[in-house]
C-alpha cells in the first residue's frame, strides 16, 4: 500500500509558531523531504525528533522528486518541509505534489505559518481579493515586463523579495506603479527584530536609499485605483425598460440596470416610476 505525502509548514522566525499536529506529523513521518537539511536539523532538535532526510530544493528536484515518489509508492510516508513556511507555495515543492497527484498518491496539506498571510493580514490595506507574485524576476527588463502586466491590477499584490534587490525592485515599483501607491514593507515577519513600515512607494525608495536593508522582505502593494467613469443614465434606463419586457419587476429591473450601469438605484427607479405612470 501506498503511503502519503505530508506538506508541513515550519516557522517563519519564531521557533514556538510549529504546531501540535505539524510536530505529530513530522514525529510519524518515515521520512523528512527538506530544502536544506541543516536547517531542518535544528528544527528536529528542537521538538527532539531523529528523522532520516532526503534534500529536496529546486537544484535537485527534477531527480530528488521522482527518487521521492518511489519511495512513497512503496510504502513509506514522507513530510516535506521547507526552510521557512508553507511548502510548495513559491516553492519547488509544488512540483512533488504535482508529481503525486499525476501518480495518484494521496497529499495531505497541515496548515500553518506563511509569510504571504502574514504579511497580507498585517499590511493595513484590502484583503478581500489579492494576487501573490512571489518572487520578481533578477532581470530588470524581465521584472519591468511583469510590473508592467500588473499596472493595471485592482486587486491588493504581494511580493517577496530579499534585500540585495530590494533597492531595484522599489525603484521599478516607482516608475511602473506611480510613487504616491500605498505600500506596507514588511521585514523579518515573527523575528526578534520584526517590522511593518506602512508608507507610499516614493517614500519607501527614499528609507532604503538612506538605509542599508537587511532581512527577508515581503512587500504588500495597493492595488490599482478604480477609474470612475461617467455613469450611463440613458442606456441604464433603456436597460431596465427591456428587462421590464422581459417579465421582471420594477424593483428587480432598476436594481440590475443599475448596478450594470453603475448609476443610483433610487434614481433609476424614480425614473421609471414616472415613464410608467405609477
Amino acid at each position: 500500500m501506498a503511503g502519503k505525502l505530508y506538506l508541513v509548514p515550519t516557522p517563519i522566525g519564531n521557533l514556538g509558531d510549529i504546531s501540535r499536529r505539524a510536530a505529530e506529523t513530522l514525529a510519524a513521518a518515515d521520512f523528512v523531504a527538506a530544502e536544506d537539511t541543516r536547517v531542518t536539523v535544528k528544527l528536529l532538535n528542537h521538538l527532539e525528533l531523529k528523522k532520516p532526510m532526503a534534500a529536496y530544493h529546486r537544484h535537485n528536484c527534477e531527480t530528488a522528486g521522482p527518487a521521492i515518489l518511489r519511495r512513497i509508492q512503496e510504502g513509506e510516508d514522507c513530510a516535506l518541509v521547507t526552510d521557512a513556511g508553507t511548502p510548495a507555495i513559491s516553492d519547488p515543492g509544488e512540483d512533488l505534489v504535482a508529481l503525486c497527484a499525476a501518480a495518484g498518491v494521496a497529499v495531505e496539506a497541515i496548515p500553518g505559518p506563511c509569510a504571504l498571510t502574514v504579511a497580507l493580514s498585517v499590511s493595513g490595506l484590502p484583503t478581500a481579493r489579492f494576487t501573490f507574485e512571489g518572487f520578481l524576476p533578477l532581470n530588470k527588463k524581465n521584472r519591468r515586463a511583469q510590473l508592467e502586466g500588473l499596472a493595471d491590477e485592482a486587486r491588493t499584490m504581494v511580493f517577496y523579495e530579499a534585500p540585495h534587490k530590494l533597492r531595484a525592485t522599489l525603484d521599478d515599483l516607482a516608475a511602473v506603479f506611480g510613487p504616491d501607491r500605498p505600500l506596507a514593507v514588511c521585514r523579518e515577519l515573527t523575528k526578534l527584530h520584526e517590522e511593518v513600515v506602512r508608507l507610499t512607494i516614493g517614500e519607501a525608495v527614499e528609507r532604503y536609499a538612506a538605509q542599508e536593508p537587511r532581512g527577508e522582505f515581503v512587500l504588500v502593494v495597493a492595488g490599482c485605483p478604480a477609474r470612475v467613469e461617467a455613469a450611463d443614465e440613458d442606456g441604464a434606463l433603456a436597460r431596465a425598460e427591456q428587462l421590464r419586457r422581459e417579465g421582471l419587476s420594477l424593483k428587480q429591473a432598476a436594481a440590475l440596470a443599475a448596478e450594470e450601469f453603475g448609476v443610483k438605484k433610487r434614481t433609476l427607479y424614480n425614473q421609471m416610476l414616472e415613464r410608467e405612470g405609477t
